[in-house]
């Protein structure tokens, strides 16, 4: 595909989310409604985009691309905390705290999925649920742990039976199991639940505007944390992330796919793990809003590098 139609893609997602904006101000979507929004993206929505994805015939090179997606993914995740963890160093505790997490947990569903969709078509959605599996995963174990600290045996084990029942990891084990067994699904089903998959981008974007609305930006502007925050996650790990490939001399739609969600703006958890553990929860919405502003300019020249 040509990057002016992916540009006029990514350029798209975030006229959408001017309704968000706009709806929001008029409180046509209140906070409590915003938060229903996500509790129905994330529960229903996204897992049957999810699903939807796997809903096509399999060969054997893409079931041995899931296998690689696999292993690629944890490798990732665990390159990307090391490589923030490093880099955050100068940052102070609290803000730490968020610049951290902000890095590792990358917006997979909102933004990434449907610009994999743009860029590459369902198949690449495949590999993109795998490694939203991860984020799922780390997410509630690491991603707690981050904020509170080491959890204890028990603590741990409740959060990881919560992780693996999450709607969005049970939609990856339908879709390996109609990938591994060919299951052939009837017309009228794949057709509905391809047209509730369409809805994740612009619902997402939607609600993304809403979350927007309620910042006041200029309160940051001189904040240097924020400006070497946004260095880190949208030039400085995907960059990393690249060079690392290089050698690999894989350009394969899966290595590929993995680099454009690991460079996704920072995911809309950042803020609401912030509000549920009481840490800055308006510097952590700031980090979402402004890497995801900047990245309808970042994402072009990624992929422009990378396809």
């Amino acid at each position: 595909m040509q990057m002016l139609t992916i540009t006029k893609s990514i350029i798209s997602l975030f006229l959408i989310m001017l309704v968000g904006i706009y709806a929001s101000k008029k409180e046509i979507i209140t906070p409590k409604i915003n938060r229903d929004l996500i509790n129905i993206l994330l529960k229903i929505i996204l897992p049957i985009m999810i699903i939807s994805s796997f809903a096509f015939s399999y060969n054997d090179t893409i079931k041995s691309n899931v296998v690689k997606t696999f292993y690629y993914s944890f490798i990732t995740y665990v390159i990307i905390i090391i490589i923030s963890y490093i880099l955050t160093m100068p940052i102070e505790r609290d803000k730490r705290t968020i610049l951290h997490f902000a890095n590792v947990f990358t917006n997979t569903g909102y933004i990434g999925f449907p610009i994999l969709d743009v860029v590459y078509g369902s198949e690449a959605v495949i590999y993109g649920s795998v490694f939203n599996m991860f984020f799922v995963i780390f997410l509630w174990t690491y991603g707690i742990m981050v904020f509170k600290g080491k959890m204890e045996r028990k603590e741990l084990k409740r959060e990881v039976v919560k992780t693996l029942l999450n709607p969005a990891v049970i939609a990856v084990y339908f879709g390996v199991t109609i990938m591994t067994f060919d299951i052939q699904l009837p017309d009228v089903i794949i057709s509905s639940i391809d047209s509730i998959g369409n809805m994740t981008a612009p619902l997402s974007m939607v609600i993304v505007g809403a979350m927007i609305s309620n910042v006041n930006i200029k309160n940051y502007l001189k904040d240097w944390t924020i400006y070497y925050g946004i260095i880190i996650k949208i030039i400085l790990i995907p960059a990393i992330l690249y060079i690392i490939s290089v050698p690999l001399n894989d350009n394969s739609m899966v290595i590929n796919s993995i680099i454009i969600l690991a460079s996704m703006p920072s995911a809309a958890m950042v803020p609401i793990f912030a509000e549920n553990f009481n840490v800055l929860k308006e510097y952590a919405t700031i980090i979402m809003v402004v890497t995801t502003f900047l990245s309808i300019f970042s994402l072009p020249v990624l992929l422009n590098i990378i396809i």
